[in-house]
């Protein structure tokens, strides 16, 4: 499965059993055609973004409003910082900045490997270096591994349980 598959999946789970309530918010579009063979087989054949769009997913926690990025990186050794837009970035400045919590949640694909780093984190490391990713062993170092289960396939709430809802994020 990809991530996103993953995550609603586990989004789904966490909403099933009422530990949260969050969602993948959808990308928004204006529809200018659309093919009707018949009702049941309609498509969408042209449509344009009507404004940029901010995170992936959104929802609260704990009483917490939750708001994060999802990406998968193929078969690269670092985070390429261009996948997440500068738009994006303030957005989750302005959730943390009001009391919630942000944060991107990465794959590396080629180790199968799920990190979730904070997007304060992930703006210290910018704000000290003059790279334009975030090296693996990087992540490595300072993110949290959010290791593969069944149910849920990505289970990030145990992350911020033991790291923003315990006081210990780094």
């Amino acid at each position: 499965m990809n991530l996103e598959d993953d995550l609603n999946q586990t989004n789904q789970y966490y909403l099933d059993l009422n530990m949260a309530n969050i969602h993948k918010k959808p990308t928004p579009i204006t529809i200018v055609k659309v093919d009707y063979p018949t009702r049941s087989k309609s498509k969408i054949t042209e449509a344009y973004f009507n404004v940029p769009s901010t995170t992936d997913y959104n929802g609260v926690y704990r009483g917490k409003a939750i708001d994060f990025e999802a990406k998968e990186i193929g078969r690269l050794t670092s985070f390429p910082m261009s996948k997440v837009h500068p738009h994006q970035i303030k957005h989750m400045e302005n959730i943390v900045h009001h009391g919630g919590i942000a944060f991107i949640i990465m794959r590396f694909t080629a180790m199968d490997e799920t990190y979730l780093v904070f997007i304060q984190d992930m703006l210290d490391f910018i704000k000290t270096s003059q790279r334009k990713s975030l090296p693996y062993e990087w992540v490595k170092s300072n993110c949290y591994l959010i290791p593969y289960t069944l149910t849920p396939p990505v289970h990030y709430l145990k992350v911020l349980d033991e790291t923003i809802f315990k006081g210990v994020h780094r």
